[in-house]
């Protein structure tokens, strides 16, 4: 039996009624990531790449 995720929303995520949200939860060794309009949908990675991720974007270092 798998337990289950506890999803926390992003604290960038917009206003209003709080349904255009990410939302990350953690499970095992791994990061799972939704939208809040699709949450049957979740994209997998590993906490480190997350965090190079972000910190890429953080810095600006993405090409247009």
């Amino acid at each position: 039996m798998s337990t289950p995720l506890t999803w926390q929303k992003s604290s960038f995520s917009g206003g209003g009624s709080g349904e255009d949200c990410v939302e990350l939860a953690t499970a095992d060794t791994a990061i799972r990531l939704r939208e809040s309009e699709h949450p049957t949908a979740f994209l997998t990675t590993a906490p480190a790449t997350l965090r190079a991720l972000l910190s890429t974007l953080k810095a600006g270092r993405l090409a247009p």
